[in-house]
């Protein structure tokens, strides 16, 4: 049973988790906070090219942070939540951190209820990498990301990941473009968008 007042303290207090997905393990700051930002960079070795992917708890929130239009709503309704991450361009709004100045955000809603429920409770989204150093294959087991990351990390929630792949990645900038391939593939999507 995981503590979400705690969570929500650790979070709030410029702390990182680390918790399984449908996809692979992850680990989860508070957006806008720096502080956590800066700390999660030098943990997982990031390079300075890569932005982290902005978990929402629900569709809803999606136009607060980015735009959209009728295909990118298409995608959106057809596979999230889900295993799919959608690179849109950012709102003028957006901290220039989470984007690495790119203008570009990535945003994934998880159909993963625990994760969902950590997000509408804290009531911010969170900058999710998954749990790995940069270079490293993909953890699946919350131990085997203990084991790499010991009290580097402020609260694991147990469990194991639930699929093999990350989640496929497309960027609705200008075309669709697929990134990186995952259980949804690049055909789905042109297919939901000749619907």
């Amino acid at each position: 049973m995981i503590d979400l007042k705690q969570i929500k303290q650790i979070l709030l207090n410029h702390g990182i988790i680390a918790f399984p997905s449908e996809t692979v393990c992850g680990l989860g700051i508070v957006y806008d906070d720096l502080i956590s930002y800066e700390k999660l960079n030098k943990i997982k070795r990031r390079h300075e090219d890569k932005p982290y992917t902005m978990m929402l708890g629900s569709v809803n929130d999606i136009e607060k942070y980015a735009y959209v239009n009728d295909d990118i709503l298409k995608i959106i309704h057809k596979y999230m939540p889900g295993k799919i991450t959608l690179l849109l361009k950012a709102k003028e709004s957006v901290l220039p951190h989470i984007t690495h100045n790119s203008g570009i955000i990535g945003i994934r809603i998880p159909d993963y209820p625990l994760i969902l429920d950590i997000i509408n409770y804290v009531g911010k989204p969170l900058l999710v990498p998954s749990a790995n150093r940069a270079d490293q294959p993909s953890l699946l087991d919350i131990e085997d990301v203990k084991k790499e990351f010991g009290c580097e990390i402020d609260y694991y929630i147990q469990g194991k990941a639930l699929g093999l792949k990350p989640s496929t990645i497309i960027n609705c900038c200008d075309t669709i473009k697929i990134i990186r391939e995952g259980d949804i593939s690049f055909s789905d999507i042109i297919n939901t968008l000749k619907e």
